[in-house]
């Protein structure tokens, strides 16, 4: 798609022109010294057989140029950088003959000068924009990099350095990876709360709810009473929801004797479900939307949502 010079700096040089130059092998040479070629110029150059006005010959070489694959966009910003900078009147015809006015001209110039300004603002404008999302779209990658390495690391059994981690220090910097996560996603996360008789890892607001948030690293995948004691506290707070993190998954009995006998306000989510998400192949907030969506519509809480079904 051919670039398009703006119509209003394109009239406003017309006008400038006219106020510029009397004869009219003086707009010709204008023209012919800002890039014009032999064919933007036809039916111009014989301007005193066709007896063409000015202005006419200006819209001719316009409307040439306009029709160029690349919309003659060099010429009128060579042009145009010409006009603004104009600062030479021929007194024989501005003062002598008084074919022109000098101050109107300069005021003409000055709009113009004020045009390019708002123009190059605009551009300026789109440019640090452009760059700006550039810079967001390289930073999330190579935080999504660091994410993916921080968690694959957790199944190494290593920190983010590499080093060895005992299973209580993994499970801590689980949930560092949830927070972090969380942060480049934009979802709000809390800090662990504690209250009398239990302790909460944290909670995420998502679609205006909050859900309480459990995350564990067993070896083993997590079995009922776990999986009861957590739908205990959500069920304890109002209007509770959950969301319980099981890196190795859930025995099938304990989902299958949480669905029976609670409230379906518990959702569950496993290490697979994340890998997706440091592959980039979902985002959180799509796993989660897919999660929620089969809680509600299906009464599923545990589901591979590739295909929305069952993992157990």
């Amino acid at each position: 798609m051919k670039t398009v010079f703006p119509k209003d700096i394109a009239d406003s040089m017309r006008t400038c022109i006219l106020s510029i130059f009397w004869p009219k092998k003086d707009i010709i040479s204008l023209f012919k010294n800002n890039g014009c070629t032999k064919n933007d110029l036809k039916n111009v150059n014989n301007f005193e057989e066709l007896g063409i006005s000015r202005s006419e010959i200006i819209d001719i070489v316009f409307n040439n140029l306009f029709k160029r694959s690349g919309g003659g966009i060099g010429q009128f910003r060579s042009m145009l950088q010409a006009l603004v900078n104009w600062d030479h009147f021929d007194p024989y015809y501005f003062k002598k003959l008084k074919k022109l006015d000098e101050s109107e001209a300069i005021r003409n110039i000055n709009h113009l000068k004020q045009l390019q300004e708002i123009r190059d603002a605009k551009i300026k404008q789109q440019k640090e924009e452009r760059e700006r999302k550039e810079k967001e779209i390289y930073r999330k990658k190579n935080t999504m990099e660091q994410l993916k390495k921080q968690y694959i690391n957790l199944y190494q059994g290593k920190d983010e350095f590499g080093k060895s981690i005992s299973l209580q220090h993994r499970g801590y910097l689980l949930e560092t990876f949830l927070k972090e996560l969380s942060i480049y996603e934009s979802l709000n996360i809390s800090d662990p709360i504690k209250l009398i008789g239990e302790q909460i890892d944290g909670t995420i607001k998502y679609d205006g709810e909050n859900y309480i948030l459990e995350a564990k690293w067993q070896d083993s995948s997590t079995a009922s009473n776990a999986l009861y004691q957590f739908a205990y506290k959500v069920e304890g707070k109002l209007y509770g929801r959950g969301l319980f993190i099981s890196i190795n998954g859930f025995s099938p009995d304990s989902v299958n004797a949480l669905v029976r006998g609670k409230a379906l306000n518990t959702i569950l989510i496993d290490g697979a479900d994340l890998v997706l998400v440091v592959e980039g192949l979902f985002s959180f907030k799509e796993i989660l939307d897919r999660k929620i969506k089969a809680a509600q519509t299906m009464g599923k809480i545990y589901i591979d949502i590739n295909i929305m079904k069952d993992k157990i």
